[in-house]
C-alpha cells in the first residue's frame, strides 16, 4: 500500500505544478497588463490640456513646448494636438520630449493646444539618468560667497547625506529662521533658483522641476516649481517651502530636465496655461488598449480579430462546464445521458437563455422520440436511422422556429443554437435506453442531464466566469488540475449515501 501511495506522488506533484503555473501566470498577467480580477472595475484617467497663447509677428512661427516624459506616479496613455493650420510633431531635444508647432506665416493672436491622457500609477518612477549628473559650476559675488559658505557649513553639520543636507538647507533659508546671513542671499534672488545654486555649489547636483497640481475641472492653472537633487542613484523631489521629500500623488511633473518650458520664435507675449479633467474608464478597456505594449501582450487574445475573439469567448467556457459535469457525475453521482452532452446543452442555454432553451430542448427531444419510435418499426440500419433522425430534427427545429415567429415569440427561433448531431444522438440514445431499461431510466437520465446542464449554465453564465476564462486563459490549467484530481476519486458518491440511512436508523 505504501508503494502504491509513493507511486502517486509524481502525479500529485504534476497537479500541484499545473495549479501553481496557472495561478502564477494569471497573477503575472494581472501585474504586467493591468487586467482587473473583477468585472466593472474602473480606473481614473486625467485629461490635461496645455493652452499656448501668443501674438504672431507676421513671420514664420515655431513654438516649442516641453511635454512630460515618464513622469513619476503616472503613465502616459495618449497625446494629441489641436491647432488648425499648424504643422505638429513631437521631437527629442537634448534628451527631452518637446511638442513643436510650425507655420510659414502667422499674424495676430494665436492659440495652440496640446492634450495628454495620463493614468495614475504608483509603481512608476523616474528612470535613472543615462549619464551621471554632475553639479553645475556656480559663481558668487564676494559678499555672497562668504554667506553661502557659512550657511552650507551649518547645514552640513546637521546632515549626513544629500537628502538631509537639502532638508536642513531649506530650513535655514526660511524667512522665520533666526540666521541673519540668509537675508543677504534672499534679497533680489529667486528663492528656488538660489537653493539649486547653493546645492550645486555644495557638490550636490540640483535642478528645478515644474509640477502641475491636478484638481478636477480646473482651468487656467499654472505650474508650481519643485526642487530636485540627485543622490547618486536617482532624482529626488523636495517641496522648496517645507523641505518635505517626495511628490504628492496629485502632482504631475510636467517639466524635469528641460532648460525651458516654452520657446516661441516669430511671436511675442507668449504664455501657457493648463486645464484638467478627471475621468473614469473601465480598467479592462485600458488593458486592451495597452496590451500590445506589455510584456505578455503577444499571448493575449486581444490581438485576434473580433469575430475570433467572440468564438474563443464561448469556447473558453467549455472547461468550466466540463468541471461541473465531472463534479456532478463523480462526486455527486448524478446519471446523465452521455458523458459531456450536458456541457453542449449548457452552451446552447448560454446562447438562448435558460427558459427558452429548456422549452426548445424538451420540445425537440419529445417530438424526436415519437418519430424515433416510428423509425425503429422500420428495422433500419443504425447509420440510416441516425441520418434520417438528423433530417427530422432539422425539420422539427425549422417548424418550431416558423411557428414561434408567426405567433410573435422568438423562443422557437433560439432552438437553432442546439447542435443537431448531439440532439439526434440524444434522441437515439434515449430511444435505445427506453427499449432496454424502460421509461423510468429514460426519465432519470434525461432529468439528470437537464439538471447538470442547468448547473453548468448557471456557472458559465456568471459574468465573472466569462471575464476570468477569457482574460486569464491560463486559469484553465487550474481547471485541468482539478479535473485530474477528481479522476483519482474512488470513494462513495454523495447520492449513494442514502443507502446507508437504514443502517443508521437501525443503530439508533
Amino acid at each position: 500500500m505504501s508503494t502504491r501511495s509513493r507511486s502517486r506522488y509524481p502525479f500529485y506533484f504534476a497537479i500541484f505544478l499545473l495549479i501553481t503555473a496557472g495561478l502564477a501566470l494569471a497573477v503575472l498577467r494581472h501585474v504586467e497588463m493591468g487586467i482587473p480580477w473583477l468585472t466593472g472595475e474602473q480606473r481614473p484617467v486625467w485629461m490635461v490640456e496645455a493652452r499656448i497663447d501668443f501674438e504672431a509677428l507676421n513671420e514664420p512661427v515655431l513654438a516649442s513646448l516641453n511635454i512630460p516624459d515618464n513622469p513619476p506616479g503616472f503613465r502616459l496613455l495618449s497625446e494629441q494636438a489641436a491647432s488648425p493650420g499648424y504643422g505638429f510633431s513631437i521631437v527629442q531635444q537634448s534628451g527631452n520630449r518637446r511638442a513643436e508647432w510650425s507655420k510659414r506665416i502667422a499674424s495676430g493672436p494665436q492659440t495652440l493646444y496640446f492634450k495628454a491622457q495620463l493614468i495614475p500609477d504608483s509603481s512608476r518612477h523616474s528612470p535613472p539618468p543615462r549619464r551621471q549628473p554632475q553639479p553645475n559650476t556656480v559663481f558668487w559675488e564676494e559678499a555672497q560667497a562668504t554667506v553661502v559658505q557659512e550657511v552650507l557649513q551649518e547645514a552640513a553639520a546637521k546632515s549626513s547625506n544629500a537628502e538631509s543636507m537639502t532638508r536642513e538647507l531649506i530650513k535655514l533659508m526660511q524667512p522665520d529662521n533666526p540666521v541673519q546671513n540668509t537675508t543677504l542671499l534672499t534679497q533680489g534672488e529667486d528663492y528656488i533658483e538660489l537653493l539649486a545654486r547653493m546645492l550645486n555649489h555644495a557638490g550636490i547636483p540640483a535642478r528645478i522641476a515644474d509640477g502641475l497640481q491636478l484638481e478636477d475641472a480646473r482651468r487656467r492653472q499654472s505650474l508650481r516649481p519643485f526642487l530636485q537633487i540627485y543622490n547618486g542613484e536617482r532624482w529626488l523631489t523636495f517641496n522648496p517651502q517645507t523641505g518635505e521629500q517626495g511628490l504628492p500623488e496629485s502632482v504631475l511633473l510636467w517639466r524635469q530636465a528641460a532648460v525651458s518650458l516654452l520657446d516661441v520664435t516669430g511671436g511675442a507675449d507668449s504664455r501657457v496655461s493648463f486645464a484638467m479633467l478627471r475621468q473614469t474608464v473601465p480598467a479592462l478597456q485600458l488593458a486592451r488598449a495597452e496590451s500590445a505594449a506589455n510584456g505578455l501582450g503577444f499571448l493575449s487574445l486581444y490581438q485576434l480579430p473580433i469575430e475570433e475573439q467572440s468564438m474563443f469567448r464561448m469556447l473558453l467556457l467549455l472547461p468550466l462546464g466540463a468541471l461541473v459535469v465531472a463534479f456532478m457525475r463523480i462526486i455527486i453521482g448524478i446519471r446523465t445521458s452521455g458523458t459531456f452532452m450536458p456541457v453542449l446543452i449548457a452552451v446552447a442555454f448560454v446562447q438562448t437563455s435558460l427558459v427558452p432553451g429548456l422549452i426548445a430542448f424538451i420540445t425537440v427531444v419529445s417530438l424526436g422520440l415519437l418519430m424515433r419510435g416510428y423509425l425503429s418499426s422500420l428495422n433500419l440500419l443504425l447509420v440510416s436511422r441516425i441520418s434520417a433522425l438528423i433530417i427530422l430534427v432539422i425539420f422539427i427545429t425549422t417548424g418550431i422556429s416558423i411557428v414561434g415567429y408567426q405567433m410573435g415569440f422568438n423562443t422557437g427561433m433560439t432552438v437553432t443554437f442546439f447542435p443537431m448531431i448531439i440532439l439526434a444522438w440524444t434522441i437515439e440514445r434515449m430511444s435505445i435506453l427506453w427499449e432496454e431499461e424502460g421509461p423510468h431510466e429514460v426519465l432519470i437520465q434525461g432529468s439528470g442531464s437537464l439538471f447538470v446542464a442547468v448547473a453548468a449554465y448557471l456557472v458559465m453564465s456568471v459574468p465573472l466566469a466569462g471575464h476570468l476564462t477569457f482574460n486569464f486563459p491560463e486559469l484553465h490549467l487550474v481547471v485541468l488540475g482539478l479535473l485530474l484530481l477528481m479522476g483519482q476519486y474512488t470513494g462513495y458518491k454523495l447520492s449513494e449515501l442514502r443507502r446507508f440511512h437504514p443502517v443508521k436508523a437501525f443503530r439508533q
